[in-house]
């Protein structure tokens, strides 16, 4: 590619950020209506303290940028159909029913009075009875029925009938012997079209919660299996938060299995659990591994400017975690052969990959490998390669496409397992819950890493997806360190998923903490020394 070619990529990859609201705007969008963080942070990928920052003047960026914006236009349109449909609508002086023009505030329909409402009012649904009914409201023969309900249209003539006494005790109203058998009388409430139109109250309601783990929750809700088996380890246990929560690591895979059951139920997939697996993902010996390669990172710069750097450690929180949310293959891994990649499949190919001439200050996206030729790889690795060789990078060529096993495939397969965890995990670090953290730690460590051949799982037997989800974090692993290298940082070092070891201000990069979408300081250490010029020169004279 040429310079000029070069630029021209360059400038069509470019585009102005979409416009965002004030800070101030923005949350009064999202509580207008009623919507907390955790709800738009869920739907947006991100965590509920990010959108905090957002709602306090930080900005976005990127695709999720664009999410947001999106979610707040679309916020804006929601609460002004709202207004338009809680207005009152404008009656024209004159029009049919109301004497003065004014609106109709259907006074008194509770109370038998219909002034204002001649005969043959359409909105009262006024129908002349065959034979008179006893009137709903006086017990009186009625010829006329509103809404279904006989009625006397002229309020002089309610309650006209003179009722006789059923005991010299107490005067009871007898009602008249009608004409012919009437209905089932409707007890003589308000009138029952006012009823209808009236609107529930339901901030009178009271709200029914019952105890879910350590927490009250709305009765109705989706269970909360995380909450409920933290709540019951405790209670084996007696409060012991060691005992509760080995018991719970303990019971890990079962409950996350349970879990995963439970966020499926309604999928729009089902899943297949044990299909045919290629002997390309089965172990060549019995404690050997397959033939597919992760792209584990293992990477450490070999020089640096001269002088004294302190170095960063950055932990990823919740690498695997995040790495659920991957491109997974849904049914039987299919054979095909060619160089073209469908993206709306996934699975696993045997490619050449590219030179990679970046080794000075980027790891191989491939990770570190000795041996040249073809290689199997999977779905993360290979959609990485050729994002990285496309226009908006331009960093090596693109890979060769020998042979794969794909299926039909989807990103979301897990995304209610994912948020479900997410949410867990959130909860406990703002509640201070380590039991609960660990317990959702373990429970999607241990659903990766048993997945494939294991006799811990026998629910699933899927070391294609194994092999994604981890291939997928190794992945988001080299983008963060690429994203700091276009940041102006100075990356040292990139281990596993979760270790980024780098030199400058990394905070304007990264925001930090212990949410999904954010990192934590693992350490700190400085590597070379400040020289001194007049040092140097003692030694001359």
């Amino acid at each position: 590619m040429t310079d000029f070619e070069a630029i021209d990529a360059l400038l069509a990859g470019a585009r102005q950020e979409v416009a965002l609201p004030s800070a101030d705007l923005r949350r009064e969008l999202r509580e207008g209506l009623n919507l907390s963080r955790t709800q738009v942070a869920r739907v947006l990928g991100v965590s509920p303290s990010t959108v905090g920052g957002w709602e306090s003047g930080r900005d976005p960026g990127g695709e999720v940028r664009e999410k947001y914006a999106y979610f707040l236009e679309g916020a804006r349109t929601k609460l002004a159909e709202q207004a338009a449909e809680e207005a009152p609508e404008p009656v024209e002086p004159g029009e049919p029913g109301l004497a003065d023009g004014s609106a109709d505030s259907d006074s008194g329909s509770g109370s038998g009075s219909d002034s204002g409402r001649g005969p043959g009012s359409e909105s009262d649904e006024v129908e002349a009875l065959p034979a008179p009914q006893p009137c709903v409201l006086c017990g009186a023969p009625a010829r006329h029925q509103v809404a279904g309900f006989p009625q006397h249209l002229d309020p002089a003539d309610c309650g006209t009938a003179t009722p006789e006494p059923a005991a010299p005790v107490q005067p009871v109203p007898v009602q008249p012997e009608p004409v012919q058998p009437a209905p089932v009388q409707p007890p003589p409430v308000e009138s029952r079209t006012a009823a209808a139109r009236a609107p529930r109250d339901r901030a009178a309601e009271p709200v029914r919660v019952v105890p879910v783990g350590r927490r009250m929750q709305t009765a109705g809700q989706d269970p909360d299996l995380i909450g409920a088996a933290v709540a019951a380890a405790l209670d084996k246990h007696g409060g012991d938060l060691e005992e509760a929560t080995a018991a719970l690591v303990k019971r890990a895979i079962p409950d996350a299995m349970a879990l995963l059951d439970e966020t499926r139920k309604g999928g729009r997939y089902d899943v297949v659990a044990h299909p045919w697996i290629p002997d390309i993902l089965r172990k060549q010996t019995a404690r050997g591994a397959d033939r597919i390669w992760e792209a584990r990172p293992k990477w450490a710069r070999t020089e640096l400017p001269p002088g004294a750097h302190e170095v960063t450690a950055l932990d990823i929180n919740g690498a695997y975690l995040s790495a659920l949310k991957t491109h997974l293959p849904i049914g039987q891994l299919e054979h095909s052969t060619g160089f073209e990649h469908d993206r709306r499949r996934a699975g696993v190919h045997l490619i050449t990959p590219p030179a990679w001439e970046h080794e000075a200050h980027l790891p191989n996206p491939i990770g570190n490998r000795d041996e040249p030729g073809p290689l199997w790889v999977t779905e993360p690795t290979l959609r990485l390669l050729l994002r990285l060789s496309g226009p908006r990078y331009g960093l090596c060529e693109p890979p060769v496409i020998h042979e794969s096993f794909t299926s039909g495939a989807t990103e979301n397969l897990l995304e209610k397992f994912r948020v479900a965890l997410k949410d867990a995990r959130d909860r406990a670090i703002a509640e201070g819950d380590d039991v609960t953290l660990e317990y959702v730690k373990a429970m999607y460590s241990k659903f990766v890493s048993t997945m494939g051949e294991s006799n811990y799982n026998r629910e699933l037997y899927r070391p294609d997806w194994m092999h994604l989800i981890r291939s997928q974090a190794f992945a988001n692993l080299w983008t963060k360190a690429y994203k700091a290298h276009e940041e102006g940082l100075t990356v040292v070092r990139a281990m596993g998923t979760d270790e980024l070891h780098v030199i400058g201000d990394w905070r304007r990069v990264f925001p930090e903490g212990r949410g999904v979408a954010e990192v934590k300081v693992k350490d700190t250490y400085t590597v070379g020394e400040d020289f001194d010029p007049g040092a140097a020169g003692e030694g001359d004279d």
